[in-house]
């Protein structure tokens, strides 16, 4: 009889043996059902087959074999097992981040549909139309979701349509309409409603690579810059400003790979940028590229996880995050664009790894070459270029020689002070957009809130609402009617009065998106207004849907949090407005004014990509600051010497590595005195390295009390070392019986 060492999904260190009865046929990379404690059943992955029987307890045998073939490739058990080591995360947690829910469920997976609706045949006409709209006049919640519905789907009201979309139910709720009133439509026979099976394969026709564009001489050189890098380093870094086509390198590249018979792993930062990518690639890829992200569903992903598997799979992936966990037989080239973005590292929950090292080390493992891409690299990036661990090849020239827009600063502060805004808007901003739409072209409104207001507050007593599960004020999301967590998600009941004074006078403060759009609604009448928010972007298809009415030049204003910061490509945008650059410089971060600049640089690169110089109307209250300045003048290496000055002098990345050590707990008093025992722990083995412990900004998330510890480690030192010693120190903490409900956790690299 032989033994498996088995992965399963529970958050516990280490692997778990079980017996492999005769006859058995058992293989590294299967799936396997197993019994966990008196009753309890995994299905596990085999990570190893031994002979040696464990000596201290019965070993229980396998239950059942499922899998006829392996499921997770040796490179990919590798990889696991690199982001378990590095990033101090059980292995099972990386098992439960890697693997399509379908695949870890005992019975398989059921393909997933969504509901949609449509406008019921019968009032599909001019006459019928108005039928349809003078029975609803009583309804005024159910006539606004049914014009609503009109718009979406692209009826207009003459019962024509010259495009039509389809539409989830999901979707038109999304437009701040209840389930009630949408539902009362299709009982009322307006609408109808239909399951459709979502999450197919791609199916994209045959590949035309003789439409790939042919190179500028500018890209051309940084074509045949990266090959000769590649022939010396296995990373390479390609910093190109804004628009100096380094999609169409990518595309060269890739075409390059396939021609070689080897796969690409082309990763982005959001869902959202792979709606634009996808159309130009399968263009030129057609059936050879597949998508992988989490907005698709679950049995699509399995269905690609299993393809990738096959005899016949995807030569060329293009997906977010989560795209780097899945198996590949013959990886020659990792794209990582837009580097920079900190979506790229996962946050909560386990494993809190970062996608772009994550690929870097999948690269190195199948031999294969790793191009960053960037217009803004983040500081460790380009540090690694300058110093030579990376390559480097620099492209900072626009495509067809289009001049970078001209930035504008705009005093907000010396507007208040003379009574000249309008709200938020400039009159500077609000005479150029106008100018601009009536051109024909577009406007883009950055505002880094999302919600209508980041909060309200009562006129007569300050009191302010809180949530009651964390320690944030909470978003009013007016189309909702309701109060938002941003970080539970609770949502509460908008006050009629103040629960403090009773006064009726309750005020919002600040502004989101949400009501940025109703303010330029009034302003621009005749504008046709889209918002890009998580709010907006719910649902499966709202991406693409939004994208591509921007794109089409359908709707002609768009107002945007940092998702439209990232890669977009509009012809028509000559201007831009950043509306408050100071919400993203007052943040209490090391990496604060780098990733102000990166998005500020970012978002004004939307503007002027085609045909004419674009403009961007900066706002801020503080003028003066060099970052600001750094912004107009599109000086990326002034920042960046100001900045790596500042972390080398203070023991920042990229000379220090950082290790944040939190600690969670329903009491505050048992989580403070767990983080002081837990720092004086630690101080005995690495001294003056350890600050802290402190309250992070947000002390309380989810009914739990936070306290935060920092580690800063100079390159040199082991790091098995020290993550053996913070596992000791966690495993000492947890044995005491005061701590034994205490969540300690480690974020390494943090963002």
């Amino acid at each position: 009889m032989g033994y498996a060492d088995i992965i399963l999904p529970v958050p516990l260190t280490g692997l778990f043996t079980y017996a492999v009865p005769d006859g058995m046929s058992v293989g590294i990379g299967m799936r396997v059902l197993v019994t966990f404690g008196r009753s309890k059943t995994y299905l596990g992955i085999v990570a190893r087959l031994h002979n040696n029987k464990p000596k201290d307890y019965q070993v229980k045998p396998i239950s059942q074999v499922m899998d006829t073939a392996p499921i997770i490739t040796d490179n990919q058990l590798k990889l696991w097992q690199w982001i378990a080591d590095y990033y101090m995360s059980p292995i099972g947690e990386v098992y439960k981040a890697a693997l399509p829910s379908g695949l870890k469920a005992e019975d398989g997976y059921r393909p997933r549909t969504e509901l949609y609706i449509q406008l019921s045949h019968k009032f599909r006409s001019e006459q019928a139309l108005h039928v349809a709209i003078d029975m609803l006049q009583r309804a005024p919640k159910q006539l606004k979701a049914f014009l609503d519905y009109l718009e979406l789907s692209g009826w207009d009201q003459m019962g024509q349509a010259e495009e039509q979309f389809e539409i989830t139910r999901d979707e038109l709720i999304n437009q701040g309409h209840t389930l009630q009133s949408v539902n009362a439509l299709v009982q009322r026979g307006v609408l109808e409603s239909y399951d459709k099976e979502v999450g197919r394969l791609n199916f994209g026709g045959d590949p035309h690579p003789e439409l790939i564009k042919p190179l500028s001489q500018v890209q051309q050189e940084a074509f045949n810059q990266i090959q000769f890098s590649f022939l010396q380093k296995n990373v390479t870094l390609l910093h190109g400003v804004t628009s100096s086509g380094k999609t169409e390198i990518y595309i060269h590249l890739i075409q390059q790979a396939l021609d070689k018979h080897q796969q690409v792993l082309y990763l982005l930062p959001e869902i959202a940028l792979t709606v634009q990518m996808m159309q130009r690639l399968q263009r030129v890829f057609g059936n050879r590229l597949g998508i992988y992200h989490s907005k698709y569903s679950d049995a699509e992903r399995v269905e690609i996880w299993q393809k990738q598997l096959s005899q016949h799979p995807y030569d060329v992936i293009l997906g977010a995050r989560s795209a780097v966990l899945l198996p590949f037989n013959n990886l020659g080239l990792v794209i990582v664009d837009e580097e920079h973005v900190t979506s790229y590292k996962q946050q909560d929950p386990a494993p809190r790894y970062h996608a772009r090292s994550a690929a870097i080390m999948l690269a190195q493992m199948y031999g294969a070459k790793t191009l960053l891409g960037t217009a803004t690299p983040s500081l460790e990036t380009y540090h690694n270029a300058k110093t030579g661990k990376y390559g480097l090849v620099e492209l900072f020239q626009r495509y067809q020689g289009i001049q970078l827009p001209e930035i504008q600063v705009v005093d907000i502060k010396d507007l208040q002070h003379r009574k000249m805004m309008n709200g938020p808007f400039s009159p500077l901003l609000l005479a150029k957009t106008r100018e601009a739409l009536e051109r024909g072209e577009q406007v883009i409104y950055f505002q880094n809130r999302r919600g209508y207001a980041p909060m309200i507050e009562c006129k007569q007593c300050g009191w302010v609402p809180h949530c009651q599960h964390c320690d944030v004020s909470l978003t009013l999301h007016r189309n909702m009617n309701q109060l938002t967590c941003h970080y539970c998600g609770y949502t509460y009941q908008v006050p009629t009065e103040c629960p403090a004074c009773g006064g009726h006078d309750l005020i919002t403060k600040g502004y989101g998106t949400e009501k940025i759009e109703d303010q330029l609604r009034d302003i621009f009448p005749e504008a046709r207004i889209a918002r890009m928010d998580l709010d907006t972007t719910r649902t499966r298809n709202a991406y693409e849907r939004i994208i591509s009415d921007f794109s089409a030049g359908r709707t002609n204003l768009l107002i945007g949090t940092q998702m439209i910061s990232k890669g977009l490509d509009f012809d028509k945008v000559s201007v831009v407005g950043i509306l408050n650059a100071d919400n993203m410089l007052n943040y209490p971060d090391f990496r604060a004014y780098e990733q102000a600049y990166m998005m500020m640089a970012q978002v004004a690169g939307r503007a002027g990509r085609k045909g004419k110089q674009g403009l961007v109307i900066l706002q801020t209250k503080s003028p003066a600051l060099p970052v600001i300045q750094q912004v107009v003048q599109n000086d990326y290496l002034g920042l960046y010497r100001q900045q790596i000055a500042e972390r080398q002098q203070f023991h920042y990345p990229p000379y220090y590595r950082l290790v944040y050590v939190y600690l969670k707990h329903r009491s505050d008093a048992v989580v403070e005195s767990a983080s002081i025992e837990i720092g004086s722990r630690l101080r005995q083995w690495f001294s003056t390295r350890v600050l802290g412990p402190d309250k992070p900004a947000v002390a309380k998330v989810k009914s739990l009390s936070i306290r935060k510890l920092m580690l800063k480690l100079e390159l040199g030192i082991n790091m098995a070392e020290v993550r053996k010693y913070l596992a000791l120190a966690q495993q000492q903490m947890l044995q005491d019986k005061r701590y034994s409900s205490l969540q300690i956790y480690f974020d390494v690299d943090p963002l």
